[in-house]
């Protein structure tokens, strides 16, 4: 997502060039290039899919939408393992509209992942709750923090379900350290990002985002939405992020 004006065939390039070892791909392009032929190209340039984004939005109290959610998360474990990566992050869904209940959201995304995770497992896939910023709680995710992420995974096996720690979402949390730990403990890290969070804040949050020991030894990603990367060019903005990467994160 961070060099999103690439096409497949074109950020494999750049990657390769660049020696990048890994990428984690994001569904809307991988499906409009071909699940089995972007697994090819892929495969076929010695690069890793460290992730699959995103499966969730599974908080609808409609039973058919929420038949229709599951069916999509299913489709997202089965994509992921066809390109060969064993993490599928999860951004969990907002409020349904006229609804205030956050803990009934939450429970109705742990009820799914009864269904889903182990579903996953016989995919050789694990799931990855995302805790998104508050400011999203409302639209987008109401898990809002890593404590809340793991109470809803631990009732689940770690193989199964974790979370992904993404820093420009957790950064203003004082208890995110601990957190940290605690799933580092449990083994449910099951992916990694890096952000910074910029100030002052855009219009459209979400498009904000800055280039910047839990017993993690995973891929680290860096994921920036931000649309002023989006509109230089996609090589050279790859080449300004790897070289940041080993100069400050790796």
């Amino acid at each position: 997502m961070t060099v999103r004006q690439l096409s497949l065939p074109d950020l494999v390039d750049a990657c390769r060039e660049l020696g990048v070892p890994g990428v984690g791909l994001w569904r809307e392009p991988v499906q409009a290039y071909g699940v089995e032929a972007a697994a090819k190209l892929v495969r076929d340039a010695g690069l890793a899919v460290t992730t699959l984004c995103r499966g969730g939005f599974l908080t609808a109290i409609d039973p058919g939408e929420r038949a229709a959610a599951l069916a999509d998360n299913r489709r997202a474990v089965d994509e992921a393992a066809v390109l060969g990566t064993d993490t599928l992050v999860l951004v969990s869904g907002g409020l349904p509209a006229g609804s205030k209940d956050l803990r009934g959201a939450r429970e109705r995304i742990a009820d799914a992942l009864a269904e889903l995770g182990p579903y996953a497992e016989e995919h050789g896939v694990k799931l990855a709750i995302e805790p998104l910023h508050p400011m999203f709680a409302s639209d987008r995710c109401v898990v809002s923090t890593l404590a809340q992420a793991l109470d809803i995974a631990e009732r689940f096996p770690a193989h199964q379900v974790g979370v992904t720690v993404d820093t420009y979402h957790i950064w203003w949390d004082d208890q995110a350290p601990a957190q940290i730990a605690r799933a580092g403990a449990q083994g449910r890290i099951h992916t990694f990002q890096l952000a910074d969070w910029t100030t002052p804040l855009p219009e459209g949050v979400l498009n904000g985002r800055g280039q910047e020991a839990a017993g993690y030894t995973g891929p680290i990603e860096v994921e920036l939405f931000n649309d002023a990367l989006w509109t230089r060019d996609g090589r050279e903005v790859l080449a300004e992020t790897a070289a940041r990467f080993a100069e400050h994160a790796a």
